[in-house]
């Protein structure tokens, strides 16, 4: 028996507009874009991207769980993706309703707002989680069972964690730094778990589609079924299960329509089910293909992120640090104030992609940066954002001084 555990994560930040220092204290509206045609306008880029990417993979997942009982899926999908489908595309929603209800669809636990608040506020961390499980359950009637940490971190913490909260499975980045001699196609075990399990992606196959695909210049382009399906073959002989984690974004906005990567997809569903013993799984039915061959551990924090798979994407400079140590400073005020929107905004504040796009790094990987920012540079990014805080620590002494 071969099994694909294929993992798409949808997410969508709230971008900050360009908030001047002449903003604060007068204008609050950090995310309501008045121009739509601004490139950091939230409800544009949503449409863009649902258009280019959610819709026709949505389609195609839709249409071959129709086709074939045999087809699963797992999405993990973070509360601001779900908040901004609520305003300008519910019909995604309704229908990964739909596909839920076949049971051949998991939804992944996470934290709402797409945090690294494990990495500054257990706390924060723990509500965030808890918000994030009510609001996937309210939308599609769904209780999550495995957990993934954004951006794929993980370390033995994260992993103890997910052991005393009972989740199932739990997610990771299968790095050979770590994984040695060993095959992320196995099911493993967090040091010291009892119950959770550990699920390793598959890097190489996975950045073959999510990365590699459209690139003319990689030495396999142009990628077929057939020779995906050599591979595919190949690597399985290292253990039964391939773990395909991505970006959902992969299908249609990382790799436009236009590389063949949907007709791919189509082909390549059908053809690893037509041959004998060959199956989809979803992450908790991953769990459960067999018992865990070894323990792994990670005292450092591995992501899915850049050439070096660790947290220097949102926390390598001065600026990263500065902007994520002032927001969390004010997390204890901000919360016994009561303040819905004021705790919303700062919520809102925590998604990583804020850190990431005050990333400085370069090389191989500064296009990737550049590609997601929604700002003109790092430093622009940083600015603006520095002055939204600066609003909100205002907000928050004028809340002071009307309840003294």
């Amino acid at each position: 028996m071969r099994a694909i555990c294929l993992y798409l994560h949808m997410h969508q930040p709230w971008r900050y507009e360009r908030y001047s220092i002449f903003d604060v204290s007068h204008d609050h509206n950090y995310w309501d874009e008045i121009d739509y045609y601004d490139k950091q306008n939230n409800q544009r880029i949503f449409e863009k991207v649902a258009e280019k990417s959610y819709r026709p993979m949505l389609d195609l997942l839709e249409g071959n769980l129709k086709k074939y009982p045999g087809f699963k899926v797992s999405l993990s999908i973070t509360g601001t993706w779900i908040e901004q489908a609520e305003l300008y595309a519910p019909e995604l929603l309704e229908q990964i309703r739909r596909m839920v209800e076949t049971g051949q669809v998991e939804i992944l636990s996470e934290t709402y707002y797409h945090s690294m608040s494990f990495f500054y506020n257990r706390e924060e961390f723990e509500t965030q989680v808890r918000q994030h499980y009510r609001k996937i359950y309210e939308t599609f009637g769904y209780k999550p069972r495995v957990f993934r940490n954004t951006e794929l971190s993980y370390n033995n913490e994260v992993g103890e964690w997910c052991d005393r909260f009972g989740f199932r499975g739990v997610l990771a980045e299968g790095w050979d730094k770590i994984l040695g001699w060993r095959s992320p196609n196995h099911v493993y075990k967090p040091v010291g778990a009892k119950r959770t399990r550990l699920l390793l992606k598959n890097y190489r196959l996975s950045d073959d589609l999510a990365f590699r695909f459209s690139n003319k210049g990689w030495s396999e382009w142009p990628l077929t079924v057939d020779k995906y399906q050599g591979w595919l073959d190949m690597d399985a002989l290292r253990g039964p299960l391939i773990n395909l984690f991505m970006d959902f974004e992969t299908f249609g906005e990382h790799q436009w329509a236009d590389t063949g990567i949907f007709d791919f997809m189509n082909v390549l569903i059908e053809r690893w089910l037509g041959e004998y013993d060959n199956k989809f799984v979803t992450v908790s039915e991953a769990c459960e293909l067999e018992e865990p061959v070894d323990e792994i551990s990670m005292p450092d924090t591995v992501t899915w992120a850049d050439t070096e798979r660790d947290l220097s994407a949102w926390m390598s400079n001065e600026m990263q640090s500065e902007a994520m140590n002032y927001l969390y400073s004010m997390r204890e005020e901000i919360v016994k104030s009561g303040n819905a929107r004021l705790i919303d905004d700062f919520r809102k504040l925590t998604t990583s992609d804020h850190a990431y796009y005050m990333c400085t790094k370069y090389w191989n990987d500064g296009d990737v940066h550049a590609y997601f920012s929604a700002y003109d540079s790092p430093f622009d990014a940083f600015m603006y954002y520095m002055n939204v805080l600066r609003d909100m620590e205002w907000r928050l002494g004028q809340i002071a001084t009307q309840t003294g």
